[in-house]
């Protein structure tokens, strides 16, 4: 894989840098409801600041506004930095979707991104496969560098797609199977096993694209409606009741993906097993988290809601590696080039 021109190499002693982050946080009643993603930026920021930048420009996209929009200020994210790394000399820039050219990778918005800025540096991974004025025409402009999280998601991405150890395990959850197609394509074809959950696997059951065997649920978690509290039973999968729902995978099942993943020595993880946001129909990815953290091999979970599941299990240490990118992670996996990536020069 390609590797981009690191952070480390570049001179930025008395120079004011343009950092792309990936902030785009979770927020309630006007606060940061999940700083993880501002965690994750710390690195690249205090380099920089230990190596004399002059000043640090700090910009990030947040929701998807398509104007000017107080609910997606980025006041509260930058409140939340500044808690944790309080220093002068950032400055954090309002949201760039604000500017309707940002989604157009319009260089007239990447050139006043780049007025008064030295060096262009790229550490925000989850929007680096899209073409953005933030995240592909501005590292025209600008020297350009591939932050430290963005390094690192790359390498540690990059690894599943090399000579990984076996059994190599791969696990999609998830509603459609057309958002993962590319990845279980060409990711899943060099896996062991293949397991889908979640109603991707209805599909898959009723037409299955792919030219290998996949494991999927024996038994579900069955609902009399698509609601929290609704009336359900544990039900084989093909004896699910006229009108009822498949909400999540049942205890058969559970027990079958779990005592597969721990057994493996590299693990990919990508989407819930059900509507885990409900108490009642969580328990598959809860166990499915919990085997990713027991493996002893090497272990990948990227996704929103699968990160989001091992963090409020609070199993994210006990994971190698959790992607900050979703959409960035699955197009990675597919094999294709990633426009923030592919703008920055190859390392020397």
């Amino acid at each position: 894989m390609r590797k981009p021109r690191s952070v480390r190499e570049a001179d930025v002693e008395g120079k004011v840098v343009l950092l792309r982050s990936d902030l785009n946080v979770p927020l309630e009643d006007g606060r940061v409801a999940d700083d993880m993603r501002i965690r994750a930026s710390l690195p690249t920021l205090e380099l920089l600041l230990e190596r004399g930048a002059l000043e640090v420009h700090v910009c990030s996209h947040l929701g998807r506004p398509k104007r000017p929009d107080p609910k997606f200020s980025m006041a509260p994210v930058e409140a939340r930095l500044r808690e944790l790394l309080p220093d002068e000399r950032l400055r954090v820039l309002e949201n760039t979707r604000f500017n309707p050219g940002e989604t157009k990778n319009d260089e007239g918005f990447a050139r006043e991104l780049a007025d008064g800025c030295d060096f262009y540096v790229n550490d925000a991974f989850g929007s680096a496969h899209r073409a953005h004025s933030s995240t592909e025409a501005v590292a025209h402009l600008l020297p350009a560098y591939a932050g430290l999280l963005l390094e690192q998601e790359l390498d540690q991405l990059g690894k599943l797609l090399g000579d990984v150890e076996r059994p190599f395990v791969l696990v999609a959850g998830g509603a459609k199977v057309e958002d993962k197609l590319g990845v279980l394509r060409h990711l899943g074809g060099r896996a062991d096993t293949v397991i889908v959950g979640g109603k991707m696997a209805e599909e898959l059951r009723d037409d299955n694209p792919l030219d290998f065997p996949v494991e999927l649920p024996v038994d579900v978690i069955a609902a009399a409606a698509f609601e929290a509290d609704a009336e359900q039973k544990v039900a084989p999968y093909d004896e699910v009741p006229e009108g009822w729902l498949g909400l999540d995978i049942g205890p058969e099942s559970r027990e079958r993906f779990a005592g597969l993943v721990r057994e493996a020595r590299t693990v990919f993880w990508n989407g819930p097993m059900g509507v885990f946001e409900w108490e009642a129909f969580a328990e598959g990815t809860k166990a499915v988290a919990q085997a990713v953290a027991d493996c002893e091999g090497f272990t990948v979970v990227g996704g929103g809601d699968s990160v989001r599941a091992v963090n409020e299990l609070g199993l994210a240490d006990r994971i190698s590696w959790v992607s900050t990118g979703g959409g960035a992670s699955l197009e990675l996996l597919e094999g294709k080039e990633l426009p923030g990536v592919a703008a920055i020069p190859s390392t020397s």
